[in-house]
């Protein structure tokens, strides 16, 4: 039987996601990819496989697949309820599937964006470079019902085996970098738009999300004069209403509206991970402290094999098995 995953039931908005195709900038295509990148990772390290296989991003909530061969998956980013024939699943761990098995995978308990990885990756049509969909281009599209999903070589390894969740998923502090036209803005308008609450709009998709404010917005100097020019994921646009938009993976390439900053990217994956209505700072940082930050988040991607731990702890492997209550009343004999 063919190692495959079906689609018995489609969530609305899910489509395969790798990390993007770089490069194509010139071309009028952003990198696109998944937009929380660090599940990407999660996933690939719980499998022991390379970063750059697809895997079904869900938003806000999953579907119902069937195995078609034996399979490992991985679940991992927003934690969705999800059950393998009517029993619970770990979130952000390994299990196996047989084939026959269905799996379901509800809505999202919290932040936005879950992913399901299978070992060996999925195996769509690669195209310029990449299989992930790219939905604002018209590369990919939207998975559907009775889609029926290859799977890669898979290299084989342990399942029963997860990652200390990570919160991320519930807004918080966004830093970001001062960006081309942060000095069009007043620094009384600066040092406001760092005290400002903002709430996750509940518009918003792979492209951009706006931040609604806990007051007045916010104007540039120039106004909306900004001749179009190159624009990146991260990029805080100020629109016409004076409310930013945090732009995410499949944003346009050019834009003419004032940036009045830049999030870091390690922190781009918080922004798009928080669900309608949840509270968000931002948070201004020199350059020295953005390098640091990147820096130290590729040496935790690269730490991920390390911090992985099994769901269920084997006796013989636990030194300090006399200190848990094994028994209902005994513990070490003391």
């Amino acid at each position: 039987m063919s190692r495959a995953l079906l689609v018995r039931r489609a969530g609305p908005a899910m489509s395969l996601q790798d990390p993007g195709r770089p490069g194509f900038l010139g071309q009028g295509l952003s990198r696109g990819g998944a937009a929380d990148a660090r599940a990407l990772a999660e996933g690939a390290a719980l499998l022991g496989q390379g970063g750059d296989l697809a895997a079904i991003e869900m938003a806000g909530i999953g579907g119902v697949f069937e195995a078609l061969g034996d399979l490992r998956i991985a679940l991992t980013g927003a934690p969705m309820r999800a059950s393998l024939e009517g029993a619970p699943l770990a979130w952000g761990a390994t299990h196996l599937v047989r084939a026959g098995q269905v799996l379901e995978i509800g809505p999202a308990l919290s932040g936005v964006y879950g992913y399901l990885h299978v070992g060996g990756g999925f195996d769509g049509p690669e195209v310029l470079g990449a299989r992930g969909a790219h939905l604002s281009a018209g590369i990919g599209r939207v998975l559907a019902t009775g889609d029926r999903l290859s799977a890669g070589v898979d290299p084989g390894g342990e399942v029963g085996l997860c990652l200390p969740p990570e919160d991320r998923f519930a807004g918080g502090v966004l830093r970001a970098v001062h960006g081309p036209q942060t000095a069009m803005f007043s620094p009384e308008d600066l040092e406001r738009f760092e005290a400002t609450r903002f709430a996750r709009d509940a518009r918003g998709n792979r492209m951009g999300l706006r931040l609604v404010p806990d007051g007045a917005g916010f104007q540039s100097r120039a106004g909306l004069s900004i001749v179009s020019e190159i624009v990146v994921p991260g990029d805080i646009q100020i629109t016409g209403d004076g409310v930013p938009m945090v732009l995410l993976t499949e944003c346009q390439t050019t834009g003419g509206y004032p940036r009045i900053g830049t999030i870091l990217p390690y922190d781009l994956a918080r922004a798009a991970q928080a669900p309608a209505g949840a509270e968000m700072r931002i948070r201004f940082v020199d350059r020295a402290e953005a390098l640091a930050v990147e820096r130290k988040a590729a040496e935790a991607l690269r730490a991920l094999p390390g911090r992985i731990t099994r769901l269920v702890r084997d006796p013989w492997d636990m030194r300090d098995l006399l200190s848990y209550q094994l028994i209902s009343g005994v513990t070490a004999g003391e």
